[in-house]
């Protein structure tokens, strides 16, 4: 690379071929589809080089108080020029008094603790072709007079206003639900990424449930390769694996606080994987 000016600038859909190559150098599994997902409802920064895309960062909002930090990638000839911590601070600003939750690798755990981030968990990625399994018989797929529902439950089970992500995913995914004396009481959606399908939300009142909705989508898609990302404290790694979902790998759940805020009400529900790494 040169030393000519790095020039930054808001992330439009005209970049996303550029990052789309820039996620295969890191070897990411992401389409173009993925990318501009999260683009759609996410501001991005982006950073040239001349006519070169070297560097990307993502603040996805969640309401006024939220926002997740993703898809942050230095292109390798880049690297250790200060590019990601500046990257970091720009979309920081962005999200201003937003509390900031980021998914780090271990490689990236130092840059992200000096701008105020703090560990407070781990993920873990299962994916593979699962075993054949039954679908339950109790679960059935989502009707639209059932949206208002799951978007109101994914909201209690995560603390933030995730609708404009919910929206989305009610275009892209297919939805499963558990009725419960004629109300929704939990759900999980599936839909293209990657390699294959990636599982996620699930949200649900217990374990059980949890495992039903997956072994309900596990069934309807025997033979495709999927993903799920869960949050170690669930337990649910051991019996993924059982499913003939590998363990691949693990990050670091981080949280960065914004200003003190009413807390939630307390919720029987809780969000057993994620919409993705990158959204939470």
């Amino acid at each position: 690379m040169t030393n000519q000016a790095i020039l930054f600038e808001k992330m439009t859909p005209k970049h996303l071929d550029s990052a789309l190559e820039l996620s295969r150098q890191v070897q990411w599994p992401h389409r173009r589809e993925d990318w501009e997902m999260v683009q759609s409802i996410s501001l991005g920064i982006a950073a040239r080089q001349e006519d070169r895309l070297v560097a990307t960062i993502m603040m996805t909002p969640y309401g006024e108080d939220a926002a997740t930090i993703n898809m942050v990638i230095v292109d390798a000839a880049m690297r250790g020029r200060g590019l990601g911590r500046k990257m970091l601070e720009k979309a920081l600003a962005e999200a201003g008094a937003r509390t900031c939750y980021l998914v780090a690798t271990q490689e990236g755990l130092p840059l992200y603790e000096k701008v105020g981030f703090a560990a407070t968990g781990e993920t873990v990625q299962h994916q593979g072709e699962p075993l054949q399994v039954d679908a339950p018989a109790h679960v059935k797929w989502i009707e639209s007079g059932d949206y208002a529902r799951v978007v109101a439950l994914d909201r209690a089970a995560s603390g933030h206003n995730r609708s404009a992500l919910m929206e989305i995913l009610l275009e892209r995914a297919r939805f499963a639900v558990i009725p419960d004396n004629g109300e929704i009481q939990a759900f999980a959606a599936i839909r293209s990424f990657g390699h294959g399908l990636v599982i996620g939300p699930v949200v649900a009142r217990n374990d059980s449930e949890a495992k039903t909705l997956i072994d309900f989508l596990l069934a309807h898609h025997q033979g495709r390769f999927v993903r799920i990302d869960s949050d170690v404290s669930t337990n649910l790694s051991g019996w993924l694996t059982e499913r003939g979902l590998n363990n691949v790998g693990r990050g670091i759940r981080m949280r960065r606080p914004g200003p003190d805020r009413k807390q939630s009400e307390p919720t029987h529900h809780c969000t057993y994987a994620l919409v993705s790494q990158a959204l939470g």
